[in-house]
């Protein structure tokens, strides 16, 4: 990282510290961004300095973000102070009363980077008092205003992981009842699900009830969550369970529809579950299942790259929360409307065809219980697709399946493939049933003289990623495509050369791109690379010759500790259209 960075509000240049780079500058951002405030109405550099005591003529204390109720920044026209120092929640606390006690600021907000507290200032019968609030108003708001959001006004977040991760760090050591991560993921989850279904279910000009008012009782905001979660499980009881409950105490509760209630996530360009999972979920645990969770621009690019069509049937065989399935129903939906709009199709009709296509066309598979069901209720949310999501291990007998996961998934049916299949070599399968479905799951021998691999014996056991590039194969029907994120060695390793022989004998490759190192850091520092391919339709199409894109991308829009980067160019966006591009040029069809 550069040893410098440019203020977000003065434009200055500054020393790139931590504190600038992991708070200030964030919550400048979010301050112009989610809030409105114009940069005009707010100082960082030079800092604004406040009294240290009242008696003291010079102001001492700089303040790391000063906003103000108009352009003309001074004493009178102070309105918030923000805090940004790495320091504990009642330290940070202190500081920002003492700020606020020596001047004519109302609101203040103690944020760096991991924890975020907002407090109001009252003064009555000559005493200063402190209270803590949900949050801080937007620009043109009051106070009061804070909570009673309509549905049309709600807007949708730009840094989402931030938010999550101020959230977790506020539940981790002060819910009541919950401690350990998965506990309070699951919970975080039911919340967002409760948000994302009032944003669903809210007509435009009514006010959201997913809200926490300035003034209102914490048991309040908690009374009405829970009714609307008895509302998501009587909508979808495929998805939560009819004994899930929502156990965070009031103040837990009131803290996270603070946090989230000025957005609307059903408009976030991230997979909100995904990154809430993320967030919740540490490295170690992820990292020992496999569970590496494929970065947005990532999704995004494989599934523009594979222009799915509205017909074709897909599948994601380790489908985790449900990325690539989330992201290819959008696209092929998109496709779908323009398609019927065009023509002259009823509204109800294009929407019939939509839940039509979800249903019978989107299949996905995770053996983790509670990833599937974040993925069916995310498909859920989104609009159906649900019932297609099962609990299994994709990597088993098709037979030992569940009857209803027989029921709607076979091998050889799928136009499409897309999927990160779980790698670690770590991760060991030794079931001989399991190994003895797959050419992969043998021992291969490579001849010495003319290099040819050939098939032997069987192994002991196999890594998961081995057999999965395989199933993902078997998945397909002949002339359907799979997109596959793999690590670098299943290309380069001498070892397994076997499996690219594998690869070659059955389909055709149609685009390599090498990824860069940091995409998928901080959580995995493995390196990985998206390989195109084109099941062989029959022996003739087995002889022809063709064309392979390769591209290379040089960033992915953010550094090894996951923080976005703002004027870098991110290469992973851009290939999709340098395909399309490579397509009609070549006259390549998928």
């Amino acid at each position: 990282m550069s040893d410098k960075i440019t203020d977000y509000i003065s434009g200055v240049e500054l020393h790139a510290t931590p504190e600038e780079v992991e708070a200030t500058q964030v919550f400048s951002k979010i301050l112009v961004e989610d809030y409105k405030y114009p940069k005009e109405y707010i100082q960082t550099r030079p800092q604004y300095h406040v009294k240290a005591r009242p008696s003291d003529r010079k102001k001492e204390y700089p303040v790391d973000i000063a906003v103000f109720n108009s352009t003309n920044k001074n004493e009178d026209t102070i309105y918030l102070i923000v805090e940004c120092k790495k320091k504990n929640r009642k330290d940070g606390r202190n500081q920002l009363e003492d700020y606020m006690r020596f001047s004519k600021a109302r609101l203040g907000v103690w944020f760096n980077g991991d924890e975020k507290l907002t407090i109001q200032k009252i003064e009555k019968d000559g005493r200063v008092e402190f209270e803590e609030i949900s949050d801080i108003p937007s620009f043109g708001q009051r106070v009061e205003d804070v909570g009673k959001y309509l549905r049309k006004d709600l807007e949708a977040p730009t840094n989402l992981k931030t938010i999550f991760k101020v959230m977790r760090n506020y539940l981790a050591p002060n819910a009541v009842g919950v401690t350990r991560d998965e506990s309070l993921a699951q919970q975080l989850i039911n919340l967002i699900f409760c948000k994302i279904y009032d944003e669903k279910y809210t007509k435009p000009a009514d006010m959201v009830n997913f809200r926490s008012g300035v003034g209102e009782s914490v048991d309040e905001v908690k009374n009405r969550i829970l009714k609307i979660f008895e509302g998501v499980k009587e909508r979808y009881p495929d998805v939560i369970e009819s004994d899930d409950n929502i156990v965070l105490d009031s103040n837990s509760i009131s803290y996270v529809v603070g946090q989230l209630q000025r957005y609307c996530l059903l408009e976030a360009s991230r997979d909100a579950v995904g990154d809430a999972f993320e967030v919740f979920i540490g490295h170690a645990l992820k990292g020992a299942q496999g569970q590496f969770f494929t970065p947005k621009n990532v999704v995004k690019m494989i599934v523009n790259m594979m222009d799915i069509q509205p017909n074709e049937k897909i599948i994601d065989p380790f489908c985790g929360s449900g990325g690539f399935l989330v992201e290819a129903l959008k696209n092929v939906w998109n496709k779908s409307e323009k398609n019927n709009n065009e023509l002259g199709w009823p509204e109800r009709e294009i929407e019939i065809e939509k839940q039509k296509i979800a249903i019978e066309n989107f299949r996905g598979i995770d053996k983790d219980d509670f990833l599937s069901k974040v993925c069916k209720a995310q498909m859920a949310i989104l609009g159906d697709g649900r019932g297609g999501v099962f609990c299994e291990n994709s990597l088993d007998i098709p037979s030992r399946w569940q009857s209803k996961t027989q029921d709607k998934i076979a091998l050889n049916k799928f136009d499409v493939v897309i999927t990160n299949p779980p790698y670690g070599s770590k991760i060991k399968i030794d079931d001989k049933d399991i190994l003895k479905q797959f050419d992969v799951g043998l021992k291969w021998k490579k001849d010495k003289k003319t290099g040819h691999w050939m098939k032997d014996k069987m192994k002991e056991n196999d890594t998961p990623q081995n057999l999965a590039i395989e199933r993902c194969m078997q998945f397909l029907k002949p002339g359907g495509r799979m997109a596959l994120v793999l690590p670098d060695g299943i290309y380069g390793n001498d070892s397994l050369g076997y499996i690219r022989r594998y690869l070659l004998d059955n389909g055709r490759v149609l685009a390599v791109i090498d990824l860069p190192k940091e995409t998928f850091m901080p959580h995995t520092s493995t390196k990985t690379t998206v390989i195109l391919m084109h099941k062989y339709k029959d022996e003739l199409d087995k002889k022809k010759n063709y064309p392979v894109f390769m591209a290379v991308c040089e960033t992915c829009g953010h550094d090894r500790r996951g923080n976005l980067l703002e004027n870098e160019e991110d290469d992973i966006l851009a290939v999709s259209e340098k395909f399309k591009e490579w397509r009609i040029k070549n006259g390549v069809e998928l």
